[in-house]
């Protein structure tokens, strides 16, 4: 494996990458096809090119930073490692979909050292980090975004000013909710086509031609019906994503029922050992044999498609799990895994938001009459 010390590299253009997942080591991979000098680093050591040693390391050699890891702990925690030596010189652009309140404490971090902090979540898949064709949603001050912008353009083709650092988060987890829905309908809705005995393909055929189909139903459609669920964007970043969503909805007093279903049927797929699939794996509930004719790639223009698959630089709290117990309609969340749910945002359980109210109406039900 290649190692750098700070001692002899160019600092002026150097862009250092934090996070090797599916997103960040393809930004890696094609800002180093742009002619740039790249240098990366990742909680598990990788053997690629110019990989240092630390991130210390990494902000001695660069004045550009991208971080590309997967939730708020991992952020400010890789906020908190860089601060020991960033300067006035240094951009740091944070792309990971966190909490606004988080993503305003990592501004801190880094500006309370003189740094500029530059807010980037971004839309696309694997193929579009490859090729420079994210979209990213920015926010941060107008000097920050003015010196953080060539870094952008360099792997995107749009970039969509929201605002002040934090509303582009707000902005991305709520394009996230509409995704999660869209697929979340589509499996239920194959449910439903498949329970009355009418061919799949004829509701993909339908569908096509519906106003309501879109990019991502283009792109999942034909994969969930071939049983291809190999990771563009996983359960657990989704399920993440759709806990954020309900606890700034809560903090307004507010009830997303459609973005708490959507949670429970992720959360499902997690406690089958399915976290790191793709999240149209919640498919699995309701369509269990692979469609023939539709395991190969759809012929289609690859859509952008919502993508936080990095590794975290905190180990995951899977022990933190509830147990649960198996019902004839499914997954249903035993008493103590409701009383006992906490409040962090890990991607291996719910929340501390109350159930949707049918479900906890059920299961009050059941605990009223005895039942076990």
């Amino acid at each position: 494996m290649e190692r750098h010390t700070s001692a002899s590299q160019p600092k002026q253009t150097n862009i250092g990458v934090v996070g090797l997942g599916i997103i960040g080591r393809g930004i890696a991979a094609h800002l180093r096809r742009k002619g740039f000098p790249v240098f990366v680093w990742n909680r598990s050591p990788r053997p690629v090119p110019n990989f240092v040693g630390s991130l210390g390391d990494l902000a001695e050699l660069c004045n550009y930073i991208q971080i590309f890891v997967s939730d708020d702990d991992a952020l400010l925690q890789t906020a908190e490692q860089l601060s020991e030596k960033l300067t006035q010189r240094h951009v740091v652009l944070a792309h990971s979909t966190v909490a606004p309140d988080s993503m305003r404490a990592a501004a801190d971090i880094v500006q309370r050292r003189g740094a500029r902090f530059v807010e980037a979540c971004f839309t696309g898949s694997k193929g579009a980090a490859e090729k420079g064709e994210l979209v990213y949603y920015v926010g941060g001050t107008d000097e920050a975004l003015r010196e953080g912008r060539p870094i952008l353009e360099a792997s995107s083709k749009e970039i969509v000013h929201i605002g002040a650092v934090g509303q582009a988060s707000v902005i991305k987890v709520a394009t996230n909710m509409v995704s999660a829905a869209s697929v979340q309908a589509a499996a239920e809705a194959l449910a439903l086509v498949q329970a009355q005995g009418l061919p799949v393909e004829k509701f993909v055929e339908a569908m096509r031609v519906n106003a309501s189909y879109s990019d991502t139903l283009a792109m999942k459609l034909p994969k969930m019906l071939g049983r291809d669920f190999a990771p563009h964007f996983s359960v657990k970043h989704m399920l993440k994503d759709m806990q954020i969503a309900i606890q700034i909805a809560l903090s307004h007093y507010q009830d997303l029922g459609v973005t708490a279903a959507a949670r429970d049927q992720l959360f499902e797929q997690m406690q089958w050992g399915h976290g790191d699939d793709d999240y149209s794996a919640v498919l699995r509930k309701y369509l269990h044999e692979r469609v023939p004719g539709f395991s190969e790639e759809p012929q289609i223009q690859q859509p952008l498609e919502q993508s936080d698959a990095e590794e975290s630089i905190t180990a995951s709290a899977g022990a933190e799990t509830q147990n649960i117990e198996r019902e004839e309609a499914g997954l249903v969340a035993s008493s103590e895994s409701v009383l006992g749910f906490s409040g962090t945002m890990n991607a291996t359980a719910p929340a501390a938001t109350p159930l949707r109210r049918g479900f906890l109406k059920q299961l009050l039900s059941r605990f009223s009459s005895g039942e076990e």
